[in-house]
């Protein structure tokens, strides 16, 4: 009669904190522009971890960490530790160094354009 009420094999959750702790909510939209072109990328490539979209992944983390909206960590840490060899290795192929410039202006375009709308 100890368990009248509830279900005889119930299960006790009990939550773990996060790794790396909270953070802050962007209250004030201080990095909602980088957001923003970061979804974007991530519907036009599909959820795929493309290349231009971790690019702006890599500068909404700096947003927040400039905002004091998380801990200043280095970005090695935060899986970023090979973007400095991707990116000499499509210089170095030509074709594909214009592509990752192209991709860089289309983001600067692309930051003027949500300057513009707020």
């Amino acid at each position: 009669m100890s368990g009248f009420g509830r279900p005889p094999s119930t299960i006790i959750f009990s939550p773990t904190p996060p790794e790396r702790g909270s953070f802050p909510l962007d209250h004030d939209g201080e990095c909602k522009p980088v957001m923003q072109d970061y979804l974007a990328c991530l519907k036009k490539a599909k959820g795929t971890n493309a290349d231009e979209c971790r690019i702006l992944a890599k500068a909404y983390l700096k947003c927040r960490m400039d905002h004091n909206l998380m801990a200043q960590d280095e970005f090695r840490n935060l899986g970023f530790q090979d973007e400095g060899k991707k990116e000499a290795e499509k210089v170095g192929t030509g074709g594909s160094g214009s592509r990752l410039e192209e991709l860089k202006r289309e983001n600067e375009e692309l930051k003027k354009r949500n300057a513009r709308g707020r």
